[in-house]
């Protein structure tokens, strides 16, 4: 990929493909998981069949071997279509088996990894908590060292596919200082004994299940700690790096799905003889609208191009997270506005993608996090 942003001729057939699929496949999906709640879980092994499942991952590992800009393609059709189901693929594919791609042992990746990313086992990334808010270092889950493994206690909240994962990658405080080698990373094989899973009910999301899960003296064996070594807290930190530019092309896909909805609205609707969409009022919000969107695009694909040159930095990343998430949010509250009663009936899908967009100014460190991260850039301490 060029400085210009223009995409190969593999980009285009990625696109092309991913988005066949998302209209054939998927979009018959949605109303059903959202109005149930309940994410279809075939969709793993039909991703899988894909490729989907291993676009970030080399061919000799069993991946498909595509580049971060391909994988931004296949997370910006996904989202077009259904944030749910984008969710549940990227907490599984990304979050969740990355670490044991990136430091896991010939064990782990075959019993775990392997597994996944065919689509035969199901992931979650447990890491958020009750009480930490977007602040990882102040964990409050504790593996204790026993005899032939490790002992957990604490919780996790908001655990996107806890509630049908096969396993968890568990981040727990192993050291109770405060620096790097205090927080490590544990496969958590479900069910599990001392393991109770809450199921959650949200405005947003709704098709991705989501959990409050409680750790009551929970082993886990030596073999399941990431890597057989405990302060994986940097690799922890480069993986959530690097997802910051994907969920940006999350949000890219859901500013887009709520624009092109408006649009159509727009030039549908008549009122006193013309179009809505002709009136300045309208116009001026679409092309506000439009301009966001392109800034945004922008943004996201110059962030997957410096991944895939080895050069994204955290600052850069907040400030590209942060400007696709906020664009998601405001332009699915002006696509709202644009259909006016109509934007808050279920038959229209604005009001699902607006509810969803809220997620990801939350979600994936908030937007405040990624201002904190981009002052602290500046020179700043906030």
């Amino acid at each position: 990929m060029s400085l210009n942003f223009s995409f190969s001729p593999e980009h285009e057939a990625v696109r092309d493909t991913v988005r066949r699929f998302c209209r054939d496949e998927l979009a018959p999906l949605v109303v059903e998981a959202e109005e149930k709640e309940q994410f279809p879980k075939h969709l793993f092994k039909r991703w899988a069949e894909l490729g989907l499942l291993g676009v970030r991952y080399p061919v000799e590992d069993g991946g498909t071997g595509m580049d971060k800009v391909s994988d931004c393609i296949v997370r910006e059709e996904l989202s077009y279509v259904s944030q749910a189901f984008a969710t549940s693929w990227s907490a599984q594919t990304h979050l969740a088996i990355w670490p044991i791609w990136k430091n896991g042992t010939t064990y782990q990746k075959e019993h775990f990894f392997q597994p996944a990313l065919a689509g035969e086992k199901i992931a979650g990334f447990a890491l958020s908590e009750p009480d930490g808010g977007s602040n990882i270092r102040a964990m409050t889950t504790k593996a204790e060292k026993v005899e032939g493994g490790w002992r957990l206690n604490g919780s996790k909240l908001y655990i996107t596919n806890a509630p049908i994962a096969d396993f968890l990658m568990m981040a727990a405080r192993t050291s109770p200082e405060l620096k790097p080698d205090a927080i490590s990373l544990f496969i958590v094989e479900l069910p599990c004994k001392g393991i109770e899973i809450h199921k959650l009910k949200k405005e947003g999301i709704r098709g991705s299940e989501t959990a409050l899960i409680h750790i009551e003296d929970v082993f886990v064996p030596d073999e399941c700690l990431l890597g057989e070594r405990t302060g994986t807290y940097p690799l922890l930190l480069e993986c959530l790096s690097e997802n910051r530019v994907g969920v940006a092309a999350n949000a890219l896909g859901m500013a887009r799905a709520a624009f092109d909805a408006a649009k159509s609205y727009a030039e549908d609707r008549i009122v006193a003889g013309k179009r809505i969409g002709d009136y300045q009022a309208v116009a001026h919000k679409l092309a506000d609208m439009a301009t966001d969107i392109e800034a945004s695009r922008l943004m996201v694909y110059y962030g997957a191009w410096l991944v895939d040159q080895g050069r994204l930095d955290s600052a850069t990343a907040a400030k590209i997270k942060l400007i696709a998430s906020e664009t998601a949010l405001k332009v699915s509250e002006q696509a709202i506005r644009i259909h006016g009663g109509a934007g808050i009936m279920r038959e229209y899908p604005v009001g699902r993608i607006h509810r969803d967009a809220f997620v990801y100014v939350i979600g994936e460190g908030t937007s405040d996090v990624q201002r904190n991260i981009i002052a602290r850039d500046l020179g700043f301490k906030p």
